[in-house]
């Protein structure tokens, strides 16, 4: 069994003058969904094997931040290619990962997320928000088999979902 987490990234500042979409940084509430979301996988036991993210600043701040906040030290990827690649691209991406790696995060953009989830599930996700996290499985042995493999949804979680709900072993990890 094979395990995919698509992870849009957190919510980045707005345009300004002189920036590109490239630099892009996580505003203070993206840091606190991050917090909100991967509280939540680490009571689910949630960890990756691999994180493959798009280079751009506010990916690579999410990464970063899951990373952390779910003691993952193993190996992290930064790919241009995760950056509004087609579909194809990211599915190459994940049919050239190691057979021993059973569970990967993916963290990148709209729409590209949302196109790879519907095209690798039967679920359709019309939008995946910022720090949204949607969870695949696949009944197969190595990733080199994913292709025209529909997954089977275990969750699509975000951070508006625990605005008027949160578990309170969530609510006791994030900081105050």
């Amino acid at each position: 069994m094979k395990k995919i987490y698509l992870i849009r990234h957190a919510k980045a500042e707005d345009f300004s003058e002189g920036m590109s979409d490239f630099e892009r940084t996580l505003k203070k509430r993206g840091v606190k969904d991050i917090e909100m979301i991967a509280s939540y996988m680490a009571l689910q036991g949630i960890s990756p094997d691999v994180i493959l993210s798009s280079c751009a600043m506010r990916a690579e701040q999410t990464a970063l931040q899951f990373a952390e906040k779910l003691d993952f030290d193993g190996e992290k990827y930064f790919l241009e290619e995760l950056y509004y690649a087609p579909n194809k691209e990211i599915l190459g991406i994940i049919m050239a990962q190691e057979k021993s790696c059973d569970s990967i995060f993916i963290i990148g953009h709209n729409p590209q997320l949302n196109e790879l989830v519907n095209s690798l599930s039967s679920e359709h996700i019309s939008k995946i928000p910022t720090t949204g996290v949607v969870a695949l499985s696949f009944n197969i042995k190595s990733w080199s088999e994913i292709e025209g493999v529909k997954g089977e949804l275990d969750f699509f979680i975000y951070p508006k979902q625990f605005r008027y709900y949160m578990p309170k072993q969530i609510r006791t990890t994030l900081p105050r």
